[in-house]
């Protein structure tokens, strides 16, 4: 058994770190309310975006624009959104998992592979990749990321694609569902899928004032769109897991704390009839 000194720092120590936990429970709580109140109500924008490319796509016009062309895949294009700090359960290692199947597939496949990290933890992953191009790293865009966060990363995938140094590009965020479900998904940016069905390319025929002026300017804005809505989805995720994490750190400090408690008490009682018993013995020898 532990002695007392021994379980009282221990005590100590965990209820230091309890409060840290508790604190920084407290902090994402209040964050996760304002990224799910935006994720949920651009996620309609997103999706439209989404469904205007793939229905663009599927116009025959829009085959000679450099955003729509399509290449045998050689080289393949990760975006992985990430943290910059841990303690935000698995919601690094679920996007992650997601971008190791991917790789594991091109190698099958023989496509060379290619990250664009958003967050430090999806770069240090990156970097330990053997035959993996890590293109560029930006750092979380914040908790109030705003369209000049989001430019940047934006202007150098249509670098990398339009120029041909890749040829398919896929998105790979945690997508908020509720507060307790999260999940890792992976999005193709470029080329547009195309519709699930014929009867989705029929709405968009024509074009005003032609098909080049349309697709300059409308193109960059819904994948701009998609990539926006990716960088809520992941906040609200992050800060949802990290208050699950915290919470259950501290439920577990305060059960070792019960422990610990007990323990010491124990500890203490033994102490006791220890010293009494020896008084006992004592005064019993006197009286002999």
């Amino acid at each position: 058994m532990a002695s007392t000194i021994a379980l009282k720092r221990r005590i100590t120590s965990i209820k230091g770190t309890r409060q840290i936990t508790k604190a920084m429970e407290l902090v994402s709580a209040s964050k996760l309310r304002r990224a799910q109140e935006q994720a949920q109500l651009s996620r309609p924008y997103g999706e439209m975006a989404a469904s205007l490319l793939r229905r663009l796509n599927a116009i025959s016009e829009v085959e000679r624009q450099p955003l729509f062309k399509k290449r045998t895949v050689k080289t393949r294009l990760y975006v992985i959104v990430t943290s910059n700090t841990g303690l935000a359960g698995a919601y690094n290692a679920n996007t992650l998992k997601q971008l190791t199947l991917g790789l594991q597939r091109d190698e099958k496949d023989k496509v060379k592979s290619q990250v664009i990290a958003i967050g430090s933890k999806g770069a240090q992953f990156a970097r330990r990749l053997h035959g993996v191009d890590l293109v560029a790293v930006y750092p979380p865009l914040g908790d109030h990321p705003t369209a000049n966060d989001v430019r940047p990363i934006l202007d150098t995938i249509i670098e990398q694609y339009t120029n041909e140094l890749v040829d398919e590009v896929n998105i790979l965020y945690t997508k908020f569902k509720s507060t307790v479900v999260q999940q890792a998904v992976t999005e193709q940016l470029l080329p547009a899928p195309t519709p699930e069905s014929d009867k989705q390319a029929e709405p968009l025929s024509n074009f005003e004032p032609d098909v080049e002026t349309v697709i300059e300017q409308v193109t960059t804005r819904l994948i701009e769109a998609q990539i926006w809505q990716a960088v809520l989805e992941s906040l609200a995720s992050e800060h949802a897991m990290r208050m699950m994490a915290t919470k259950n750190a501290t439920d577990n400090a305060n059960e070792l704390i019960d422990d610990y408690t007990l323990e010491l008490n124990t500890a203490r009682q033994a102490a006791i009839t220890q010293e009494l018993a020896e008084i006992s013995g004592g005064a019993e020898a006197l009286a002999g």
